[in-house]
């Protein structure tokens, strides 16, 4: 008689309110399939994190423990004592990938999928990967392009509060008060009314801005660490911008006017919202080159001359960046032009 085909269900986790909910019905429905052909169970971590990534070893150890946790409810909802043809398999997927989109993060459990031969894959209802805002809605289209069913477990959900409730934290409202505080308090001339108005204006600020300005918890010893190789990052780019505005000078000023506008694409090696909002302020403050779009790691750059994008592509800018945010070794990176990211150019 033929063996019954295994049954396999993929169950993306995050650390979220209803993570333990849904771990609870997959078992459920693992157990009841049981009873008429082997089921594993795949829970897997997405983990967006890279080698160079100063955090990435406590990212990657924490998406380990939460995986153990996982594994212990399991044996938890089956007594201790799994049922026979009932097997669970864990793993962090996403690593040293730039995950930006729901579709990066489909793609990544797709590919999973289709090496594994998963049948069904299970959705926590507020599945966030990476600490991002939740993207369930997005992220089940994104799924709908490859063969496994998708569904939402069916379990019980916080109730749907506002984005301000929802996604700010203390962490978060404070480094966001503080910044914009210090910020107002630079511009204004220190009288007694400027701290009132700074004070007022700064709480207004992080009322608003706190759940949307960061994409995980802000951590002040990594804040602290980028704000010192700020202040470093600052005098390069102040020579940076005046060195092109001799440059565009020159050639506003040449009787040929010898400009040679073009639209190029720079795939950047940089991640995470503030580093690439950094690097892409950082282009366009840059005379002859104006950033058009982001999209992932991929820049739209309009360039004035010839001369400005071989700047671009020596990756002089993108190396700062990568030393701001993530330290010394991660600005050792290959420039875009040894990586290929230049679209193809040769040094000619």
């Amino acid at each position: 008689m033929t063996a019954p085909d295994t049954f396999r269900l993929l169950v993306p986790v995050a650390d979220s309110v209803t993570v333990r909910n849904t771990v609870a019905y997959v078992v459920d429905v693992a157990t009841a399939a049981a009873e008429d052909r082997p089921v594993e169970l795949h829970f897997v971590d997405v983990a967006s994190t890279r080698a160079v990534d100063p955090d990435a070893p406590e990212e990657l150890a924490a998406a380990s423990d939460l995986l153990e946790r996982v594994q212990a409810w399991v044996d938890e909802d089956t007594g201790g004592t799994p049922p026979a043809d009932l097997s669970v398999v864990t793993d962090v997927l996403g690593a040293n990938r730039y995950l930006f989109s729901p579709g990066d993060y489909a793609d990544v459990l797709l590919e999973y999928a289709a090496e594994s031969a998963i049948d069904r894959i299970v959705l926590d209802p507020e599945y966030s990967p990476g600490g991002a805002a939740p993207m369930l809605r997005p992220l089940t289209i994104e799924l709908s392009r490859g063969e496994p069913a998708v569904e939402e477990a069916p379990v019980d959900r916080r109730t749907e509060r506002t984005v301000l409730a929802r996604a700010a934290s203390l962490p978060k409202y404070l480094t966001v008060f503080g910044s914009s505080y210090l910020f107002y308090m630079l511009l204004s001339s220190w009288k007694p009314l400027d701290f009132f108005t700074g004070f007022l204006t700064a709480t207004l600020v992080a009322v608003l801005l706190a759940p949307v300005a960061f994409s995980e918890q802000p951590s002040v010893r990594r804040v602290g660490k980028q704000l010192v190789r700020m202040v470093i990052y600052a005098p390069y780019l102040l020579k940076e911008i005046a060195v092109a505005n001799l440059q565009i000078a020159y050639v506003v000023l040449h009787p040929d006017l010898p400009i040679d506008p073009e639209v190029v694409e720079l795939r950047a090696a940089v991640w995470g919202d503030a580093a690439v909002t950094t690097l892409a302020n950082s282009i366009t403050l840059t005379p002859g080159t104006l950033t058009i779009s982001v999209s992932d790691r991929a820049f739209d750059i309009h360039s004035l001359t010839a001369g400005s994008r071989e700047d671009l592509f020596d990756g002089g800018l993108e190396r700062a960046v990568r030393f701001v945010f993530y330290g010394r070794e991660a600005a050792a990176i290959a420039t875009p032009r040894e990586r290929g990211d230049d679209g193809g150019r040769s040094d000619g």
